[in-house]
């Protein structure tokens, strides 16, 4: 079959580097996360990538180069699995990185050669669109969950965190990638810079109109709440006596609530009555409610689970939240019947944990404050907007995480690990306190602002937060995942349209109009096959 004109076999062709380049390009935005936490890459990090899709000879080549680019992106976000997965974090990259080929074929239909206004004014709304599809797929807990959301970069900038009470971090990862595309805009085609121009202007005004005339969240007092730090220490009772003894330094301070991190216990509560007992005396002895994190075989059903238990100054208050959303190959091995290979390449979970079936809204007792009501998030639970977002629209008052990151204390984890915590109080207008085992800890106010100093990795203490709380309900939870919502009516009228131009007959085309350059260009291949007519019967 004759190879349309104008189309080359790009796949073949176009040069190594190109290869080379769509990976580096593809890894770039990783810098304006924590560690590095560049946040203002973020509003260029993708120029290179988009420009690189945008001249691929063919749409094979952009899908290619998506993919290629999309790999590098996940492989730089998670590289401080590579010790624990080794040569299987390769693979997960490679999968997850094939969810960016049918962007790359998007970008390199809107901003190929030199676009005109109107191919760049729907490259601005398509463009970050397709990309918040893509982070919504892959943060499935199932994928792997929404670590390295794109709009999560901006954590520490008040603006931003003031559109998230909006729009949540998706409407943060549409106005980045949306300013990506029209930089790229500007510098792939003169014919285009007014509308390029008039997008970046949308965005300042949008963020300033954010800023002047979003809601805010109402004062309502203040908590004292404590967060136990208690450091690498090996071994589960070593461990609770280190969190016994630090805890003990709060005792006078006048506190709410104690935090412990996650697995703090590493014992059930119901089969140790000894822990239990030194547990309440503690409770008693500092004068409020310990949360502690219990990782460990349940003695009333079958499996391990990783649960938050509330004790008061008698013992166990009888609230309890068992963890939800578990770590993929962390915690348990995705269908272990075909990938528990995995155990034997890495650190894979040997024994899959169990999952809780709902969320909990906790109360601390008359010896606290009877008014704080508070909702429980374990680890990598922090990470889903929809989790807090649920708890608040329980009533909750005060987000509460509880974290460990001993494996990976000296990569860029823990930091970004404790920034989601901005993100999540902003979004929900609710105080929240990220609490972890061996950091890094860190406290924000209502509007996603840090209170007091985190607790770097190398710290072991107990330290008091007086936070302020909040009345009132944000637009975000109040409206939910509305971007996410645009972003599928978006995608799913451009598709429409996409299949129209391919099933219209040629001689149906307005004159000029060219068969579509996309995938398309091989189903109007095929579908002109098929339109032949067959040999004729004798």
């Amino acid at each position: 079959m004759r190879r349309p004109a104008g189309e080359k076999d790009g796949s073949r062709r176009s040069p190594w580097w190109r290869a080379v380049a769509a990976v580096v390009a593809g890894a770039l935005p990783a810098l304006c996360f924590p560690a590095p936490a560049l946040w203002w890459l973020a509003y260029l990090a993708l120029v290179p990538w988009l420009a690189l899709l945008a001249s691929a000879a063919t749409p094979r080549r952009a899908a290619l180069e998506g993919w290629l680019g999309g790999t590098g992106f996940m492989m730089a976000m998670h590289h401080w699995l590579l010790p624990s997965l080794h040569v299987f974090l390769l693979v997960l990259g490679a999968l997850l990185g094939a969810l960016w080929a049918p962007w790359g074929m998007l970008v390199r239909d809107l901003l190929r050669g030199r676009p005109g206004p109107g191919r760049c004014a729907a490259a601005l709304v398509l463009v970050p669109c397709g990309w918040l599809l893509i982070e919504l797929i892959r943060s499935w807990e199932y994928l792997g969950g929404p670590w390295g959301v794109f709009g999560a970069s901006q954590w520490q900038v008040a603006p931003a965190l003031r559109l998230a009470s909006l729009g949540g971090v998706w409407l943060l990862t549409l106005l980045l990638v949306a300013v990506n595309t029209a930089l790229t805009a500007l510098l792939l085609s003169p014919a285009a810079r007014r509308t390029a121009l008039g997008g970046l202007l949308a965005v300042a005004v949008a963020a300033g109109a954010a800023w002047a005339w979003a809601p805010r969240p109402e004062p309502a007092g203040t908590a004292r709440i404590a967060v136990v730090q208690a450091g690498v220490v090996p071994g589960p009772d070593a461990r609770f006596a280190r969190g016994e003894q630090l805890t003990r330094a709060l005792r006078g301070r006048g506190v709410d609530l104690v935090v412990w991190g996650e697995s703090s216990v590493g014992a059930d509560l119901t089969r140790r009555p000894d822990l239990r007992a030194r547990l309440a005396a503690l409770s008693r002895e500092v004068g409020a409610d310990l949360l502690v994190n219990v990782d460990a075989r349940r003695a009333d059903r079958p499996g391990i689970y990783k649960s938050s238990v509330l004790i008061g100054p008698d013992g166990p208050t009888g609230d309890r939240y068992d963890k939800m959303r578990l770590v993929p190959f962390g915690e348990y091995v995705p269908a272990r019947s075909i990938l528990g290979w995995a155990t034997s390449v890495g650190k894979a979970a040997t024994e899959d944990r169990h999952r809780g079936t709902r969320q909990v809204v906790m109360a601390t007792g008359p010896a606290s404050s009877p008014d704080l009501r508070f909702g429980p998030l374990v680890c990598f639970e922090t990470a889903f907007p929809d989790m807090s977002r649920r708890l608040v629209r329980d009533g909750a008052g005060l987000l509460v995480a509880q974290s460990a990151t001993s494996s990976f204390q000296e990569s860029w984890a823990p930091d970004q690990h404790a920034s989601l915590a901005a993100l999540r109080a902003a979004e929900t207008w609710r105080p929240m306190v990220h609490a972890t085992l061996t950091g890094v800890s860190a406290v924000y106010g209502p509007d996603g602002t840090p209170v007091g100093e985190q607790l770097g990795t190398d710290r072991a203490t107990a330290a008091v937060y007086a936070l302020p709380l909040a009345h009132g309900t944000s637009p975000y939870v109040r409206f939910g995942d509305w971007p996410l919502y645009v972003a599928l009516l978006a995608v799913a009228a451009y598709c429409l349209r996409t299949g129209v131009r391919v099933l219209r007959p040629p001689s149906a085309r307005a004159p000029g109009d060219r068969s579509p350059d996309l995938p398309a260009q091989s189903v109007t291949r095929t579908l002109r096959f098929l339109r032949r007519p067959g040999p004729t019967p004798r």
